[in-house]
């Protein structure tokens, strides 16, 4: 059994090579597996399943095209993209996974994550994370006119990319206590997420056994997937173009 995971494709109108290249991926090498997992992030931004924009619906139709020809697709929330919901869903026919998910790869127990709720060093970003979070809050919000959350969705980003750059890069990565704490808690060895776009497979020792954190890279300037087989795991880097022409 062949399972594909990508993370953190930060899809956006302003970076149309890159939607082109998830398309081309979807109808070429990830058709040809079991199964696709989306670990959070798949937007830049999401404002509401009901925005019109263009750019996502050819996303969604994309989506939609790779569910109905029978290939499973499993959605995770980032925290770019936490207001997808129930008619985004079945629009494109995903399955949407709850904040941590615990399953079963060739046989191998597995726990999935977006990857932001480990990065507790960084205490202003877990606060503003918990006000997101809270459903009375993104209840009011999704009430607004679509030209008000984009506004507001801008007014964001901006912030967001000017705090990111003064933060310290170990503020911003994951903190091993919370790594170990919640491998501990789901009773497995074996993470994998996203988030922190530093892709890599990190092996340490927990309680006496080896543990293994895999982590997914960004999609702004090549695509990074997660190939995972009867062989076992293996990050990848997918070049612009290539997805349509990789069948196996």
């Amino acid at each position: 059994m062949t399972t594909l995971f990508v993370s953190d494709l930060h899809l956006h109108e302003s970076r149309p090579e890159v939607t082109d290249s998830f398309i081309e991926f979807l109808g070429g090498e990830a058709r040809h597996a079991e199964c696709l997992y989306i670990l959070g992030d798949l937007f830049e931004a999401w404002i509401g399943d009901d925005d019109p924009d263009s750019h996502n619906r050819r996303v969604i139709n994309a989506l939609r095209d790779f569910t109905a020809a029978g290939s499973p697709c499993y959605l995770m929330h980032g925290n770019r993209d936490f207001l997808i919901g129930k008619r985004f869903a079945a629009e494109t026919g995903v399955l949407l996974l709850g904040e941590t998910e615990t399953v079963a790869i060739n046989g191998e127990r597995t726990l999935l994550m977006h990857g932001d709720q480990l990065c507790t060093d960084d205490h202003q970003y877990q606060r503003l994370r918990r006000r997101v979070r809270n459903p009375i809050l993104q209840a009011v919000f999704l009430a607004l006119p679509i030209t008000l959350r984009r506004t507001i969705r801008d007014r964001l980003r901006r912030q967001s990319v000017a705090d990111s750059g003064i933060k310290p890069e170990a503020i911003t990565d994951v903190n091993q206590t919370a790594v170990e704490d919640a491998l501990r808690h789901n009773g497995v060895l074996t993470l994998l997420h996203g988030h922190t776009h530093r892709p890599a497979i990190h092996r340490f020792s927990l309680d006496g056994r080896q543990a293994a954190r895999i982590v997914l890279g960004d999609w702004y300037d090549q695509g990074s997937m997660l190939r995972w087989d009867a062989g076992g795991y293996r990050l990848r880097t997918i070049e612009y173009g290539e997805a349509a022409t990789s069948g196996n």
